[in-house]
């Protein structure tokens, strides 16, 4: 059945990029409601803000949501951990146009998420069944989505930085696999890269605290890594995230090669173009039951820096 969360919860820090104070604040919702931002600092009725790929608009190294006037960026951390705890339903009330970053990771709203816990409404869960094979590609980077009876997520990436390098992995994504295995790590950048963000106006409250910087062979950030693989990793919870906005959980295996947020919301909508090559369809017991969601407690949740 599709889910809610029991009670509101709020989160307070900065954007990623704009470096501005935030507070978020999600709130249950009632069936069929889906996921909403409203933009509290902002009046009229642009200031709701569909999450859904067809309202996403074209922004560098991050996914940016619009409505008219309104706009909200950064969601993709927020909406990995709203897919991987199976929320279903939300409103998003946010005072400013980024969603916090947090620890750079989707950890925090995962334990708040689980934390208030979900309610059950009466509304069955609908599936998007991936049917043809649709991918995308720029340059050496490709994504695309397959079939398959489950929901997977397949990457691969390759850094000059030695301490990135060549890396890769393929994840199941049922039984809480999301929150153990994927929700605590970071953004990550190569620090040559640091100030030409900067000088575009991105990055502007990064710091050691909610990203990895990577300078060749080394790792700059105090603590070193939380994972042997972390970016890698991220990219795969960055990758739930953009999924997120199909509307739907996804029966299908994603597979990205070097992809980014704009790469794998060209796959969307090249799947969206393509009626035949997806189904919308009431999800059975037995689906429901290998959905990023079902089952996970906050147990899952691992104790992280």
């Amino acid at each position: 059945m599709q889910t809610t969360l029991k009670s509101p919860i709020t989160f307070t820090g900065t954007g990623l990029h704009t470096g501005r104070p935030v507070r978020l604040t999600i709130h249950p919702a009632s069936a069929e409601y889906g996921l909403w931002f409203r933009r509290t600092d902002i009046d009229g009725p642009d200031a709701l803000i569909p999450a859904r790929w067809d309202a996403v608009e074209p922004s560098r190294l991050c996914t940016k949501l619009a409505n008219g006037r309104a706009s909200v960026m950064t969601v993709e951390h927020l909406m990995a951990a709203l897919a991987g705890c199976g929320v279903h339903n939300a409103l998003i009330e946010i005072d400013g146009p980024e969603v916090p970053v947090m620890d750079g990771s989707s950890a925090p709203f995962v334990q708040g998420i689980l934390s208030r816990g979900l309610r059950r409404l009466a509304a069955p869960v609908r599936v998007l069944r991936i049917l043809e094979h649709v991918e995308v590609s720029e340059g050496d980077a490709r994504a695309s989505l397959g079939p398959a009876e489950t929901f997977e997520i397949d990457f691969e990436i390759t850094f000059a930085d030695t301490a990135i390098g060549h890396q890769a992995r393929r994840l199941n994504m049922a039984n809480g696999a999301f929150v153990r295995e994927l929700c605590d790590s970071r953004t990550f950048c190569r620090n040559a890269d640091v100030e030409a963000m900067r000088a575009a106006g991105l990055a502007l409250g990064g710091t050691f605290d909610n990203a990895v910087v990577f300078d060749g062979d080394k790792v700059l950030s105090p603590g070193g890594l939380r994972h042997r693989d972390e970016p890698v990793r991220h990219k795969m919870l960055d990758a739930l995230g953009d999924l997120a906005l199909a509307g739907a959980p996804i029966l299908g295996r994603y597979r990205g090669e070097r992809a980014g947020h704009a790469l794998t919301n060209r796959l969307l909508r090249a799947l969206f173009s393509q009626p035949g090559a997806f189904r919308l369809e009431t999800c059975s017991p037995d689906q429901g039951a290998v959905l990023p969601g079902f089952g996970v407690n906050s147990a899952d949740l691992k104790a992280v820096a």
